[in-house]
Order: C-alpha cells, then structure tokens, then sequence
C-alpha cells in the first residue's frame, strides 16, 4: 500500500506578499527559509486571502466558503453550524491532526477538538521558533509512531505586531518572554525601503526595520519546521504549504481589500508531484481554494465548496476561469463593522465601501504604532501626507486602480472617462457575484448612491455578525 501524503500548512501572521525575497522584496534577506522553499516547489504571483484578517481568513482556508457562507466575518467560531471543515475532514480519513499557534483562530467550532494543541504561550508566544521546532518534531514523531499520516497547522505570530525591538505599548506586551528571542538577523532602518503606500518618514522606517527583524524570525521558524521534516524522513511525502493570513499590519494593508492587503506569498512544495522552481504568472488563486485543493490532492471527497481545486495548475496545467478573485471585509478585532466588496484581476481593482459616509472614522490595529503617529504628525505640515491621512480614515464610497501600475494604489481613478468601460465591466462582474453568492451587501451595492442603504446595510452587518457600526 503506497504511503500517504503528509501536509504542512504554515501560515505567517501580517506577512506581506513582498516581504519575501522570492516575490521580489526590496530588503535583502528577509526569508532564505521561504526563498529556499519557492526555489524547491511553486510560487504563485496572483494568490490572494479572501478576507484579510487573522481568524476569518482562516475560517475561509478551513471551509473553502466565503465569510458570509461560512458565518466566521469576524473574530468568533463559525456561527453556522454543520460546516464540514478540513481538519475534521481529514481526522476522518484516519490523520493526526495537530495546531501550533493561533489555536483560536484556527478552530473552527469551540467544541472541537485536534489531536495536539499547542497555544500561543506554549510557542514562546507565538515567536520562538526553536519552541516551534520542538513541538513540531513531537507531533511528526507521534503521527509516524502510529502509522498515521498527519495534518500540521503551523501558525507563527511573527511578523504580527508588537514587532522585535519595538518599545511602543500594545495591548499585550510580554516582558522577559521568548518575544526577546532575537531573530537570525536584525535589520535598521538605514537598510530597509518603506513601502509606496506609506510615506517614508524616519518613525515609520523605524517601525518597518522591526517588521522586517520580525519577518526574519517567522523565517527563521519556517526553517525549523522544514528541518523537521528532513530530519524524520518525511520531507519527500509532505505537501508544504506556506502563505499569510493577510497583508502587513500598517495603513492600506491588513483589514482593508487592497491589493497589498489580500495578496499573500503562496508557495507549494510537493516533491514528485510540483516541478522545483515553478513560477505560476498566469492564474489566480485564493484562499477559499486552499480545502479543495488539499482534498483533491489526498483523494479525499469533500462537501460543496466555493472554492475550487487548483490542482490542475500545481501540475503545470491550464485551468480556466482564474482571472479574477472577490474579496471582503467585515470586521476588525476590536469588532467595528467596516463592510468593503472587491473584486481584482491582474490587472485592475474596484472596490465598495458602503460604511464610508464622510463622518464614520476607520480604525484599525495599524494604528497603534509609529507609522501613523508619524503620518499624524507630518500631515500637519505635509499636503500629501495629509492627503492619504484623510483618505486612510474616511475613504470613499469607490475606488478603482490599476494595480498593474499602481500596485500601492496611491490614484484612484473612478472618476477618470479613460478608464469608464473597464469600471463599467468590474462593476457587473462584482454585481453578478454578489447575486451568486448571495452577499447581504448586494441591495447597498445597487443603490450604492443611496446614503439611506449603505446605512442599512450597517446596521444589518451588526445585527448579523455583532461590533459596532
């Protein structure tokens, strides 16, 4: 009887996509563990979350549905009960099932249950990745010890704020605890690059060299679980699979649907089946097809599903109907309600903010940091500062940009006549999906002019999913 495949899914938190040096990171040496990765399966250049925040995106790879199907919008278990989930799934087909980090946010029902659980105080807070290494190797050796194959969701918390070095008070702040754990290389503000879409001040240079020390050390975490699986023997029938949750945790990234919020560092090793070196330019991919593809990979039946298998790509193949991804946002952890629709080609996004109304604020964990205090203050003396501060904090209704030359979608163009068709046609597709999928925000979206039913739509978010609006 031929041995089963083994799969490790490794999740970075608030990893942006080109904060790897595979996907083309201006810094240096960020990831040598994922670059090593990217070099050893596939890389996808087009791979979105679906919904750009930690649990409900989660929520969305364990199910293969779109928040509003599943019932996870927000920081909570699923509300809808009977979703079959992944690793339910492949308990059933006789795998060990193990978590390591974001344990919360990686259990789909309260009452459910994996076969190990290590939490975020039992991972040195989410951030050693020798811990990491340890547990991962006790779970390996167990599955193995049972003649199980085994399913590991290896969550780190890196590069999740509070970053390394950073001595600005968040809502937990460890003292003395692994957090201090130094990563394999630490990086200063002269030899990093601030990201277009912030302005490159001297405090938020200083925060992105704690991101990037911070991203080093999710790799370094990476490395160890990879050196697991070479040092049990497993490494040749392990489908590795490594992605963020969602974008970096700074202004117009995580919570928000952006281009640099919902666009993740995919990659997939898969020895004998994956070609090394693969790079995937053509399709695009998303986080609610991370369950089907997995199923189908392993040769397991699964329910009806969103999502849709890729595995016809991962075998160097032509799929149709992978030119477009739909993204959402409910909610942030702090549960205010902030309901956005998107809809992104290769080239293209539209985006709808029906809570946008001119006098409601956004506010988000980005915000507790150095970046946005700087812009804060530069704003006063800085138009363009000023400029992406109020945009940042109160949006508009739609936006519209042309990723491909603006990935860091710093000019909308709406309202631009050269651009009207292409608006036109985003505006249907994403109409046409909302009818599909049923999206409650469909009735706001028709009547986006009407102030009356975007606000509608707000207090129908709070009535379904709780937070304030």
């Amino acid at each position: 009887m031929p041995q089963r495949t083994n799969v490790l899914l490794i999740t970075a938190d608030d990893m942006n996509w080109d904060a790897v040096g595979a996907f083309g990171c201006p810094v240096p040496g960020t990831t040598p563990n994922i670059d090593r990765l990217a070099a050893e399966g596939m890389r996808f250049n087009h791979a979105h979350v679906t919904i750009s925040v930690c649990q409900p995106s989660r929520n969305t790879m364990h199910t293969g549905l779109y928040p509003h199907h599943h019932g996870g919008e927000g920081f909570y278990n699923l509300r809808n009960p009977g979703i079959v989930t992944l690793p339910a799934l492949l308990r059933g087909a006789g795998y060990s099932i193990g978590v390591l980090g974001k344990v919360a946010h990686s259990t789909p029902y309260a009452d459910f249950k994996w076969d190990t659980t290590y939490g975020e105080l039992d991972m040195g807070h989410g951030r050693n990745p020798a811990i990491y290494r340890q547990h991962a190797m006790t779970f390996v050796r167990r599955a193995m010890h049972a003649n199980k194959p085994f399913f590991l969701m290896a969550n780190s918390h890196d590069p999740h704020r509070p970053f390394f070095g950073n001595d600005i008070p968040y809502w937990y702040q460890p003292h003395n605890t692994p957090v201090a754990v130094h990563p394999s290389r630490v990086f200063w503000p002269g030899e990093v690059t601030t990201p277009g879409f912030l302005a490159d001040l001297p405090e938020v240079r200083r925060e992105i060299a704690e991101y990037y020390s911070s991203v080093r050390r999710c790799d370094d975490t990476v490395g160890g679980l990879l050196d697991v699986l070479e040092e049990t023997g497993q490494a040749q029938n392990t489908l590795v699979i490594f992605l963020s949750d969602n974008g970096m945790a700074f202004p117009f990234a995580k919570t928000n649907c952006y281009l640099n919020s919902t666009r993740t560092p995919w990659v997939m090793r898969w020895p004998g089946q994956i070609r090394p070196g693969s790079v995937e330019s053509e399709h695009m991919v998303s986080g609610i097809d991370l369950m089907p593809t997995v199923l189908d990979a392993l040769g397991i039946q699964g329910p009806a599903m969103d999502g849709r298998s890729f595995l016809p790509v991962l075998r160097g193949q032509k799929q149709e109907g992978r030119d477009l991804v739909f993204t959402q946002f409910y909610q942030t952890s702090a549960k205010r309600n902030y309901p956005i629709r998107c809809v992104q080609s290769r080239q293209f996004g539209y985006l709808f903010n029906p809570w946008s109304n001119g006098i409601r604020v956004f506010k988000n964990e980005s915000q507790d940091g150095r970046t946005m205090n700087a812009m804060y203050q530069a704003a006063e003396t800085d138009p363009q500062v000023a400029q992406r501060v109020q945009l940042f904090l109160y949006r508009v209704p739609e936006e519209f940009y042309d990723f491909g030359n603006d990935p860091n979608a710093l000019n909308n163009l709406i309202d631009d006549p050269a651009y009207a068709g292409e608006i036109r046609k985003m505006r249907a597709t994403l109409e046409q999906w909302m009818v599909q999928t049923q999206d409650p925000a469909l009735e706001a979206f028709r009547h986006r002019q009407s102030p009356q039913a975007c606000e509608e739509l707000m207090q129908l978010t709070s009535q379904m999913i709780g937070g304030t609006s």
